[in-house]
């Protein structure tokens, strides 16, 4: 395996509670009042809709505020991984990745293990540099039983309800968190910050129109015949765990991109979407000196005719 790689689960699409649009010149997030199923495609207008976006909200009548959902592991962190991330706003990549105690960080030196006092008091976190940053893996639908659809946030809400909800539901189902009937609920609230507006969170509950005793004999139907049928959801989660702890890092540095447009709206224009440059283009800036000599070779070629019938001319 290669060191330094972080191995995470096979990323089926993405969920959202918004979208990046463009306004002024400039590519802005924009909140939604509800979900948002994409898959890992998108074009100028933005992320291409999964499939099962328009099954879902079809049985929703339109507005899809619950998805049902299976999760792959019963240890919640490897479900739900939430730290403190800082990332560089000019290049969009990540720098430093803490949970309040520790962090990793990339210095001129290489990585490091330093000391995280958390954003509060941190000086890189200064002016909202460095947020709480959640992405929660989840099954939907029956397409890849390893497949996931990936939820990422920086909202508090969203990453201590959650957090809650998985310790909890783990707890209450004998450790067969993996095998519970869940979904996927927005939920909105207003607060005096907030002004009146709401503010739109993720939750976990238990699907709609079960209750917690039916939820439960249900795990216990589904754990059972996966150990008869040789699934071993022990060592899935044991090699989940190896694989997340092979890197510093997550998030690629493609990836990063989006990430920082997402949830990093008052960043500089540095790493704001361009047109794409040309590979000829890279190695002429790479090399100026050859880029000049072929300007120059081409000025010349474009003389020639001229010059040719400018002596015949004169002859």
């Amino acid at each position: 395996m290669l060191k330094g790689l972080v191995i995470t689960p096979p990323i089926l699409g993405r969920i959202a509670i918004g979208k990046v649009v463009e306004k002024g010149g400039k590519r802005l997030p924009q909140k939604d009042d509800q979900f948002t199923l994409t898959s890992q495609l998108q074009t100028q207008e933005g992320w291409i809709r999964h499939p099962l976006d328009e099954t879902l909200r079809t049985q929703q009548e339109g507005k899809l505020r619950r998805i049902p959902i299976h999760l792959l592991f019963n240890e919640p962190d490897l479900n739900l991984r939430a730290e403190y991330a800082l990332f560089d706003r000019k290049t969009a990549r990540p720098l430093c990745v803490g949970d309040g105690e520790t962090c990793k960080r990339q210095t001129r030196e290489g990585m490091e293990t330093l000391p995280c006092p958390a954003p509060d008091t941190c000086p890189l976190a200064q002016g909202g540099a460095c947020k709480p940053y959640g992405r929660l893996n989840v099954l939907v639908g029956e397409e890849d039983p390893l497949g996931c659809f990936i939820f990422r946030t920086t909202g508090f809400n969203s990453i201590r309800t959650l957090a809650a909800r998985l310790a909890y539901f783990k707890a209450i189902s004998g450790n067969r968190l993996a095998c519970l009937p869940l979904e996927l609920r927005l939920r909105g609230k207003s607060t005096r910050q907030s002004h009146g507006t709401p503010i739109f969170y993720v939750d976990i509950t238990l699907r709609e129109g079960w209750t917690l005793q039916e939820a439960l004999i249900e795990a216990q139907r589904i754990d059972a015949e996966r150990q008869e049928s040789g699934f071993d959801q022990e060592a899935l989660d044991k090699a989940a765990k190896a694989g997340f702890a092979n890197g510093a890092f997550e998030d690629s540095a493609e990836e990063a991109i989006d990430v920082v447009e997402e949830f990093y709206p008052d960043a500089p224009d540095a790493w704001q979407r361009s047109q794409p440059v040309a590979l000829a283009d890279k190695l002429q800036a790479k090399s100026p000196k050859q880029g000049s000599e072929k300007d120059a070779q081409a000025e010349t070629n474009s003389k020639g005719p001229a010059m040719a019938a400018q002596q015949a001319r004169q002859a």
